[in-house]
């Protein structure tokens, strides 16, 4: 896997991988940059939240398990020292649709958690990663 970063001005920066899509990074206003895009540290919250989100979904198709939404709430606190990395993340799953047995539910997120996501596993080695799950039955 490869990927390209692009200083756009100052701190803003566009990168692409192999899949041919850019994403822009920023930072915030007082330290030089625009504060126009998703800040690094975000976005490997968004990868942590999507690789779950997309093992979990898939996992529970697989099951025949029918859901109408997923939506992922990923909180993170930092260590208050340079280099500022995750200490503590928490992630709360809010699966919606009618029938969705729980058990298959805690299985699929187990499964991503023990064996397919590689976010996951990079971050368990510096971070406590804890997690929550509500099915709301429409």
């Amino acid at each position: 896997m490869e990927v390209k970063i692009q200083q756009i001005k100052g701190l803003t920066f566009a990168s692409k991988g192999e899949t041919n899509h850019w994403v822009v990074m920023d930072s915030e206003k007082k330290y030089g940059g625009e504060y126009a895009a998703s800040k690094p540290m975000e976005l490997i919250l968004m990868s942590l939240g999507g690789c779950f989100g997309m093992d979990v979904v898939s996992i529970l198709g697989k099951m025949k398990v029918s859901i109408d939404d997923l939506v992922i709430t990923v909180k993170a606190e930092q260590s208050e020292e340079h280099p500022k990395v995750f200490t503590k993340i928490v992630l709360t799953y809010t699966f919606f649709g009618k029938s969705i047995d729980e058990e298959n539910v805690k299985k699929a997120i187990e499964l991503s958690r023990t064996k397919y996501c590689p976010v996951y596993a990079m971050l368990i080695k510096s971070a406590q990663i804890d997690y929550s799950y509500q099915i709301i039955s429409e």
